[in-house]
């Protein structure tokens, strides 16, 4: 089924500088400088294959304005917005923990929370049905104070409570199958029961101290916040389990008016930040049951809001998979690796894997 899917996108966004820190925090001693493995090819070379395969044409192209800063106060502090203004106007510093930037990230990263903003709006006002916003700097690592994994503003958080307080919406879910926990996210709704966080990501990869099962919220938001601890090496299966069997009975329990994904493509096999096997093929099949739950829900009110992935090469075919089937197009981006990594060893539900989702079980019985 064709659907209308908006694009969120802005050239700035992509003007971001991390400055020459690689993988690492900063650069020195040992570690040679090197461009940083959160730059703008990744975004860029998914813009260029929509592109060239004619699917941006199908799409409905949004463009954000810069989130006003009474929005970014809705999650951050007014300190921590002054201090990443200050740095930003004097062209070098670190947000936080691992969240470098240089001059006008500021004003860039508004522009990317921007886009989430405007394509959670786009869907709420019916001017599409579901949409997609290519923000960066990306967001759902950052927290009320702090900077942390190359996200400097919450860009969901921040857009979720905008939307919220714009729009008669009283229950939002959001769904994060980023590599690396959601802990910005987990920690805007801690203490919401209006607001499902529910983050899939390998277990203890970064931030290193959260996303345990254990952490479920507090107050009246105890029980809506749920983590699954994937193991290192989870595979297709282990995902499409989790999806079944956590995802899809949390949101009927919750019965959202609005879904959200943290569309990170860092679980993709060619991640060098992440441990786990997905292909294209996986990222396609997620989007295509998370469509079919947002559809008995909420009207098929689905955004997705791009967070990590680090492969140049293989982030781009994932992307154009999840915007192929929001869409509902038949215009496919060939996957040379799709295959191949569906064949590799341990892509079944392996028992570890197994023991881990049964954990799950009763705190997902306890929405509702």
């Amino acid at each position: 089924m064709q659907r209308r899917t908006a694009f969120a996108f802005h050239e700035h966004c992509l003007w971001h500088d991390n400055g020459p820190c690689s993988v690492f925090a900063t650069p020195g001693k040992h570690v040679q400088p090197a461009a940083a493995v959160e730059h703008p090819e990744t975004k860029r070379r998914l813009k260029n294959l929509l592109e060239v395969t004619g699917l941006m044409d199908e799409l409905v192209p949004i463009k954000g304005a810069p989130a006003d800063e009474s929005d970014l106060l809705r999650f951050h502090t007014a300190e921590y917005l002054a201090r990443l203004a200050q740095m930003s106007e004097f062209g070098f510093g670190d947000a936080g923990e691992c969240a470098p930037l240089r001059r006008d990230s500021y004003d860039i990263a508004r522009r990317s929370t921007g886009q989430a903003i405007a394509a959670m709006d786009a869907v709420l006002r019916g001017e599409a049905d579901n949409a997609y916003a290519l923000c960066r700097p990306p967001g759902h690592h950052a927290e009320r104070d702090r900077g942390r994994g190359f996200c400097l503003l919450g860009n969901i958080p921040i857009a979720v409570m905008t939307m919220m307080a714009r729009h008669p919406l009283k229950r939002v879910a959001v769904i994060d199958w980023d590599v690396h926990h959601g802990n910005g996210t987990e920690q805007a709704f801690w203490e919401r029961d209006d607001v499902l966080t529910l983050s899939l990501h390998q277990d203890r990869n970064y931030p290193v101290d959260s996303g345990d099962i254990e952490d479920i919220g507090g107050g009246v938001g105890r029980g809506y916040n749920l983590n699954v601890p994937l193991p290192p090496g989870s595979g297709i299966g282990a995902y499409q389990a989790a999806i079944e069997r956590v995802v899809v009975p949390a949101l009927e329990r919750f019965r959202p008016e609005l879904v959200v994904v943290a569309c990170g493509y860092d679980a993709s096999a060619m991640d060098p930040l992440g441990g786990m096997m997905l292909n294209s093929q996986a990222y396609t099949e997620m989007t295509a049951r998370l469509l079919d739950v947002a559809d008995r829900l909420c009207q098929g009110r689905l955004v997705m809001v791009h967070e990590g992935g680090y492969s140049e090469g293989y982030v781009p075919l994932c992307g154009h998979a999840v915007i192929q089937t929001l869409a509902g197009s038949a215009i496919q981006a060939d996957d040379p690796m799709n295959d191949e990594i569906a064949r590799w060893g341990q892509q079944t539900l392996q028992p570890h894997q197994e023991a881990l989702l049964a954990r799950l079980d009763g705190l997902v019985r306890h929405l509702g």
